[in-house]
């Protein structure tokens, strides 16, 4: 890969890598750092990457540190802790977002990549699974499974409402 594809493929997938880990993370800061970081690894082994696989390439990177990420805070204990939003009372109306933010929430960090990946972002199954390291039945079965998820979380919502 010379400079110039590297700087085509900067300027071509890091608001979709940004976007991707922002929806799944949620914290800005993180998200602008696992972008920063996954174009270094590009950068740093642009020599053997191929242009034609750079986007899975780019994704799988930033799909991993995103893991590692995740893993890393989950380890970590935090003294102060900040009130969460609950689930509104009944009769308070939801926005449609804030719904399906609370409902991504509920699904497994597989679930909910896999899906943000493919209605989010329109990757076909095959991209997907290269991304997240899974073959095309198994991206199948868990966007089915998160699918089916969400709906239920929905409907209990609404019963609430």
């Amino acid at each position: 890969m010379t400079t110039k594809e590297y700087n085509i493929c900067v300027k071509s997938y890091s608001d979709a890598v940004y976007r991707f880990i922002l929806k799944n993370i949620r914290h800005e800061a993180d998200a602008e750092d696992v972008v920063q970081t996954t174009f270094e690894r590009l950068w740093i082994n642009h020599a053997s990457v191929n242009v034609d696989t750079a986007k899975s390439y780019i994704f799988t990177t930033a799909y991993r540190l995103m893991i590692d990420l995740i893993r890393k805070n989950k380890r970590i204990e935090y003294t102060e802790t900040l009130p969460e939003t609950e689930i509104r009372n009944k009769g308070e109306s939801f926005e449609l977002k804030e719904l399906l933010e609370k409902g991504l929430q509920t699904l497994s960090e597989v679930q909910r990549s896999v899906l943000l990946l493919r209605d989010y972002d329109g990757y076909d199954y095959k991209e997907i699974g290269e991304i997240v390291n899974l073959n095309e039945s198994q991206v199948k079965v868990y966007i089915f499974r998160a699918r089916q998820k969400l709906q239920l979380f929905i409907k209990q919502v609404q019963e609430m409402v």
